[in-house]
C-alpha cells in the first residue's frame, strides 16, 4: 500500500472537527513550501497601501487577447 493510500484511509477514520485540522494544516504547509515573488509582494504593498488611503473596490483590467 502507497503512503497516499495508507493516508487517505487513515483520514476516513477521523472526526469533521480532526479533518478541519489537518486540512488547515496542511494549507499552512503548502502555502510555506510556496515562493513569493518580489512583484507578489509589490502588489500586496500597493493594495495595502489603496486600502490605507480609503480606496476600496477597483477594477481589474482583463490582459490582453482575452
Amino acid at each position: 500500500m502507497s503512503n497516499v493510500m495508507e493516508i487517505e484511509s487513515a483520514l476516513t477514520a477521523l472526526s469533521l472537527e480532526e479533518l478541519q485540522a489537518v486540512r488547515d494544516w496542511l494549507d499552512d504547509f503548502i502555502e510555506d513550501q510556496l515562493e513569493v515573488s518580489d512583484e507578489f509582494k509589490t502588489k500586496v504593498q500597493r493594495a495595502k497601501q489603496e486600502l490605507a488611503a480609503g480606496v476600496h473596490s477597483r477594477i481589474r483590467n482583463s490582459p490582453a487577447g482575452q
